[in-house]
């Protein structure tokens, strides 16, 4: 096995949460080790050097949620030189530690910061967790507890020890954490306190891109949402997630003709695109806070992620009424 200068060889050991559930394998690996030539991975696979729930598999095998994948060390291409900041590797513009909102010796976490996404693939060369495992490479284990969307900021957890992972997981099937979001819809939002329970179907194609709709045989959803207060044009809502279903909140909204201001994928394309101009560049929507008890110590904890600056801005620009 390759391996890089003064850098030790980790076996990295990914739990395909719902987001990721559904891809074929060999699909997944191409995003998750981009830089690596296709041949080496189905050689990996061959060999037995990856597998799912410490078997070999397939590359054709569809992933879903609860799988433990085992991905060898391997080399990854360097990332390409950004010429905007004079050919030196693209970075984050602070180092994600100095975004620390709570950590322990088994738990971290972050304000994530828009435009990132939470790992490398899909043409992203450094996520969140690469980024970490620059910045902490003393931490033996480093892995996300769940995701966000790229353009969505807010409260990440991560675990650093493999059983408070483990542990973290039950807790989200079993609905033991809460998680509210901010999110600006579109319209006149009419009902102080609203439970949606619209059922959801996730689609992956080919290429990896997850698309969802409301379906009557999807899988069971239910976001509260409660409303903050009027602009006008646009309501601010509170949306606590009942059930963690992919682009739930989103999908929800647009199904209720109420989409998210800045959503690319399910929102209104015109008014966004009017809605840059104005200073709105990005999708508003902001993980503002997780509760649960500690995995460990069974302590009660609640983190919150104030609403940042470019969100804050462009609502203070609004009229309120």
């Amino acid at each position: 096995m390759e391996k890089e200068a003064g850098r030790k060889e980790v076996v990295t050991m990914l739990a395909i949460d719902d987001t990721l559930a559904g891809q074929r394998l060999d699909n997944f690996l191409f995003k998750r080790l981009k830089g690596v030539p296709k041949s080496r991975i189905y050689r990996m696979l061959r060999e037995g050097e990856v597998r799912v729930n410490r078997r070999r598999a397939a590359p054709e095998l569809r992933l879903e949620e609860g799988d433990m994948v085992r991905i060898p060390p391997v080399r990854v291409a360097s990332p390409a030189p950004n010429p905007a900041v004079g050919g030196a590797p693209a970075r984050f513009s602070r180092p994600l530690l100095q975004r620390v909102l709570y950590r322990d010796d088994s738990l971290l976490i972050l304000d994530k910061p828009a435009g990132q996404a939470v790992h490398g693939g899909s043409g992203v060369s450094l996520g969140i967790i690469e980024q970490l495992r620059l910045e902490l490479p003393e931490q033996r284990f480093l892995e996300l507890v769940h995701r966000l969307d790229k353009e969505t900021s807010g409260v990440l957890v991560l675990a650093l020890k493999r059983p408070v992972l483990t542990e973290m997981h039950r807790k989200l099937r079993q609905g033991e954490v809460k998680k509210c979001y901010q999110a600006l819809a579109v319209g006149h939002w009419q009902d102080p306190v609203r439970h949606v329970k619209l059922p959801l179907h996730k689609q992956v194609n080919e290429a990896g891109e997850r698309r969802v709709s409301v379906r009557e045989d999807g899988q069971a959803a239910h976001t509260i949402f409660r409303l903050l207060r009027h602009h006008p044009g646009f309501s601010l809502l509170r949306a606590e997630l009942k059930t963690g279903r992919t682009h739930q909140i989103r999908v929800h909204l647009a199904a209720l003709k109420y989409p998210i201001a800045g959503d690319d994928k399910y929102g209104d394309f015109e008014l966004n695109r009017a809605l840059k101009k104005q200073g709105l560049k990005r999708m508003f929507l902001h993980a503002a806070s997780l509760e649960f008890r500690h995995p460990l110590t069974g302590q009660e904890l609640r983190v919150e992620a104030p609403l940042p600056e470019d969100l804050a801005g462009f609502l203070s620009r609004l009229t309120k009424v």
